[in-house]
Formats: C-alpha cells, structure tokens, sequence
C-alpha cells in the first residue's frame, strides 16, 4: 500500500514525532507507514486522515498484490 504522508508532512512543515504524537503511536510506527514496511490500521488511516483534513483514500492507495 502506498501513501504520501511523508509528502503531506513536509508541505505542512510537521515532523513525525509531532504526527506520531498527534495521532497516539510512535515515531518508528509513522517512519514503517512511509517506508511501507506497516500497513496503518483502519482507525490509525482515519486518524492520519483527519489530521491533514483528507479523505483516507486521498492518503492511501493499494497497489498490485495488496
């Protein structure tokens, strides 16, 4: 699954520690999201989503095989 949030956060000048604290999980959590290497839960993508204002499917996209 791809995602843009590393794009979102330097558009918004938000590092990952603010975000991880934002959204109640830690940093290495936010840095696996953007590498790919975790999949957010449901209710972590709303909260991320909600936290940029976007919709979950703005920030998330499925890739071949997932």
């Amino acid at each position: 699954m791809k995602n843009i949030i590393s794009q979102l956060r330097k558009e918004n000048k938000i590092t990952q520690e603010e975000l991880a604290n934002a959204v109640g999980v830690t940093r290495q959590t936010i840095t696996s999201i953007e590498t790919g290497k975790y999949i957010a839960s449901l209710p972590l993508a709303f909260k991320i989503a909600s936290f940029f204002d976007k919709s979950i499917e703005d920030i998330f996209t499925m890739e071949d095989g997932d």
